[in-house]
């Protein structure tokens, strides 16, 4: 059996390696110079591996993100630009801003990423229900290892997400409610989570209203079964990532956990996961 918390620790710790990219500058202006400025950035460049993808199919598998945000971006960007020219710049974006924290200067680069690289492609013998997943898994492998190692952990990244939304889906949590209940846990603050994902207040105030219905809210806070519910949908998201984690043995499990941590403090030193505007 794979050991769950091993595998969330390798995950959550590897995870700032693929995240910094929706942050980095480098990533902004390699999008500017295809014509695509602001949030378009984010939606097109995520859904990219779909092709020009339409926004219904954006807002389903993305998520949390309020339809009318997404429909501003989606399907326009795809008449300024391509799919294969937004992958590209990404995969640039990622290697100059991994570069400039240092990243491939880090001893241990070969084996992590060959690590990585192992749990990511044993996941893709399981993309049933896992389509943004799916799409990723399409596109080639990097051969050098700092962006194999970026792209293994996109792949897990999408791997566990897709999950999350399953757990989120059969345990009655729509879009908004996940964000109200993410946002009454205090691990991001709300404001980021309103501004991020565009939700009106009036619809994110109805929510709140109807988890506290439900039980789950009292006030701004989290109830006992509240918390319970959040945790219920972590441990089972954690179950169904662990099929990845299962083509490493337990001793390169722990060395992947462990190997991890240096390479995700790097990133946040570096100060790769400060929004850039």
């Amino acid at each position: 059996m794979t050991d769950v918390q091993l595998a969330r620790q390798a995950w959550r710790r590897l995870e700032p390696l693929h995240g910094m990219i929706y942050f980095v500058p480098e990533a902004t202006e390699r999008y500017a110079a295809l014509g695509v400025e602001g949030r378009a950035g984010y939606f097109a460049s995520r859904s990219a591996a779909f092709g020009t993808a339409s926004a219904e199919l954006v807002i389903a598998t993305f998520y949390n993100f309020h339809p009318g945000l997404v429909r501003r971006h989606i399907p326009a960007v795809w008449q300024v630009t391509t799919p294969e020219k937004i992958l590209d710049a990404r995969l640039e974006a990622a290697d100059a801003a991994l570069r400039r924290a240092g990243i491939h200067e880090i001893d241990t680069l070969d084996e992590t990423a060959e690590l990585a690289a192992r749990a990511a492609r044993r996941a893709c013998d399981h993309p049933q229900g896992r389509p943004l997943f799916a799409a990723h898994a399409t596109l080639p492998w990097p051969s050098e290892p700092l962006l194999k190692l970026w792209h293994a952990q996109t792949l897990l990244r999408e791997f566990r997400g897709d999950a999350h939304v399953a757990a989120l889906l059969t345990e009655g949590v729509g879009p908004l409610d996940a964000l109200v209940l993410h946002g009454a846990t205090g691990q991001m603050p709300t404001i980021f989570l309103k501004f991020s994902r565009e939700w009106p207040e009036e619809e994110w105030e109805a929510a709140a209203e109807g988890l506290r219905e439900r039980g789950l809210m009292d006030g701004e806070e989290l109830t006992d079964e509240g918390r319970a519910l959040r945790q219920r949908i972590e441990d089972r998201t954690d179950e169904l990532a662990l099929p990845a984690y299962a083509a490493l043995s337990d001793e390169e499990l722990a060395r992947l956990a462990e190997q991890a941590r240096v390479f995700g403090r790097a990133v946040v030193d570096a100060g790769l996961l400060t929004f850039s505007g």
